[in-house]
């Protein structure tokens, strides 16, 4: 199955809208996230948001975006989707 690349900035002091919608968050997002996690700001709390996840097309990442808690709760300012290859290292749980 095909991986995609996220990376959400969120808006500006957003970090309490964040953290209300946390733990949905990852209960949504780990059946299909393959390695993910919080950028951070200087001050060592989150900034935006990473993921690599596996879906069967853009379009249906694209989704999984748009009803992520995180996306409905307002948490991001900016996001980018784009399909990814694993190069380097490795994903536990995935195979090329």
């Amino acid at each position: 199955m095909p991986l995609f690349h996220f990376i959400g900035h969120d808006k500006p002091d957003g970090l309490a809208v964040r953290m209300a919608a946390r733990p949905e968050h990852l209960a949504y997002a780990q059946p299909h996230t393959r390695a993910g996690g919080a950028l951070l700001g200087a001050d060592g709390n989150p900034i935006g948001s990473v993921i690599i996840l596996e879906a069967d097309s853009l379009e249906a990442a694209q989704a999984l975006i748009d009803n992520d808690p995180y996306t409905k709760a307002g948490v991001f300012e900016t996001t980018e989707l784009h399909p990814w290859r694993l190069a380097l290292g490795g994903i536990v749980g995935y195979t090329a």
